[in-house]
């Protein structure tokens, strides 16, 4: 990590937090993700080795442990009691990231990262108690994400998995969608009625399904954030201005 040679907490915080992909992975980290591959879902475009190295520098700096796995083998990365006090700060930046930044450019869009970000955010006791798949096939893909044209959700009783090859199930809901409109409802700046009405999102299924399916998603942690109100046009400006 490369110092900024100040004795200032605020600079010796930074020189941990402030590398680049580490916001990131403690998002990851901090959503529930603690295997190598599900935090390189997370955060798909860092290579492995440098998601390695970063993990490393987080071991070194008293912010991540590594454990043994308790299944299938393989290693684990859990935060510490310092590591779990970048939460605030994550959700913060989050938070003002919600608030101020412009909208995402369709560079941004990415169907991996939407599903996988999705499938942590369900409401599992409102599905049935069975396994359920979905099925998605997105309209508006940047070309980079075009490898696949359609993505599986698999919830299980005891698990949820994002799929890219058809995982051999019979399907109960295809979701037709618009990538844009789909991001824009999972960040709460669309509607799902309106999403609906205006032919960006369809539902192909059993009624019983296609009705509870927007019951079955949460928004994003960051949807309630209140936006800043829309500064007035120039000309609408206060005209009281002293008489010449």
């Amino acid at each position: 990590m490369t110092s900024y040679g100040q004795f200032c907490p605020v600079a010796k915080a930074a020189e941990i937090f402030a590398e680049r992909w580490t916001p990131l992975v403690l998002r990851e980290l901090l959503s529930g993700s603690h295997r190598f591959n599900d935090l390189h879902r997370g955060v798909p475009l860092i290579s492995r080795s440098l998601l390695t190295q970063r993990l490393r520098q987080l071991e070194d700096a008293g912010i991540v442990e590594r454990r043994a796995a308790a299944r299938a083998g393989g290693s684990e990365y859990y935060l510490t009691a310092a590591g779990e006090e970048f939460r605030a700060v994550v959700m913060k930046l989050g938070e003002w990231g919600q608030r101020w930044t412009r909208r995402f450019e369709s560079i941004d869009l990415d169907p991996n990262l939407l599903l996988w970000d999705m499938q942590r955010w369900l409401n599992l006791k409102r599905f049935p108690p069975r396994r359920v798949v979905i099925r998605f096939e997105f309209r508006g893909v940047p070309r980079v994400h075009r490898t696949c044209g359609r993505w599986w959700l698999m919830v299980e009783p005891d698990a949820v998995d994002v799929c890219i090859k058809d995982p051999g199930f019979e399907v109960d809901l295809v979701v037709t969608a618009d990538l844009g409109a789909m991001t824009k409802l999972w960040l709460g700046d669309l509607g799902f009625r309106s999403a609906l009405r205006d032919g960006l999102i369809a539902l192909e299924g059993s009624r019983e399904i296609c009705e509870a399916f927007p019951t079955w998603l949460a928004l994003s942690p960051f949807a309630t954030v209140d936006r800043p109100a829309e500064s007035p046009a120039p000309h609408a400006a206060a005209t009281h201005a002293e008489p010449s």
